[in-house]
């Protein structure tokens, strides 16, 4: 078997948490953004929403569940280029450019939700 880095740990952790939070939290938002406030059933006043979204805490559990997102999404992307398309030898571009995005998105997250 052959031996695998610390790195390679962290990027299986970060995977696995991110895809618990996505399944977790992302089918309660799009229910309640997608379905519920469109359809008028709930129908909440924007200076509350407003005032929870301002809060520190409520944009620490959207920067987390953003970043961890998007680094399952970097994970599995890059094990599916790796696998699925057999492109093993561009391993170091494959995994710069899909971590690289993850953490773009993750800055560009940062900055729309202290804008």
């Amino acid at each position: 078997m052959a031996k695998r880095s610390g790195a390679e740990a962290v990027a299986w952790m970060l995977f696995s948490a991110g895809g618990m939070a996505s399944a977790l939290l992302a089918p309660i938002l799009l229910l309640l953004f997608a379905l519920i406030f469109p359809l008028g059933v709930a129908v909440p006043d924007h200076a509350h929403l407003a005032s929870v979204l301002h809060h520190p805490l409520t944009q620490l559990v959207l920067i987390v569940f953003c970043v961890l997102s998007l680094m399952h999404w970097a994970h599995r992307f890059r094990y599916a280029l790796y696998d699925g398309l057999q492109l093993k030898r561009l391993r170091r571009p494959i995994s710069f450019l899909c971590y690289g995005a993850a953490l773009a998105g993750s800055v560009w997250a940062v900055v729309v939700l202290y804008r």
